[in-house]
């Protein structure tokens, strides 16, 4: 028997695991080793909403694994934000991109994006509109 780095009593060729944080895995072997999402393109803003498919499958489908189980099970009981699903899975936000990426090309959920700057109305245009209705 010989000792981890904190000390510990620890078995030679067992998994080496931080006692307080759990089983060690590396985002890329979560994501396969891709840095970006799928074919599809689709660049996920932190706060683009995620949305589960309302016929999506169960969690039960092997072609998934237990990072995009976390992902549709959160997005499950609410929309959310991709900033949102990072802190819920405890994943970075890079591995989360990734993995709705896969989940998007599996028809599991649907990504809003939101709408850039320069398509938003002018806030002149509003004032005014808003100017016009109090004088009705």
């Amino acid at each position: 028997m010989t000792e981890d780095r904190t000390g510990a009593p620890h078995e030679p060729g067992s998994q080496w695991y931080d006692n307080e944080a759990g089983p060690l895995v590396r985002p890329y072997a979560m994501t396969g080793g891709r840095t970006k999402p799928g074919p599809c393109g689709v660049r996920f803003d932190l706060i683009a909403l995620v949305t589960l498919e309302p016929g999506a499958p169960d969690t039960d489908d092997p072609a998934v694994g237990p990072e995009h189980r976390a992902l549709t099970d959160l997005c499950r009981a609410e929309t959310q934000s991709v900033a949102e699903l990072a802190a819920g899975a405890d994943l970075p936000v890079g591995v989360v991109r990734v993995l709705l990426g896969d989940l998007l090309e599996l028809g599991r959920v649907t990504v809003s994006l939101p709408v850039p700057p320069a398509r938003l109305p002018d806030e002149r245009i509003l004032r005014e509109v808003i100017e016009g209705l109090r004088a009705l």
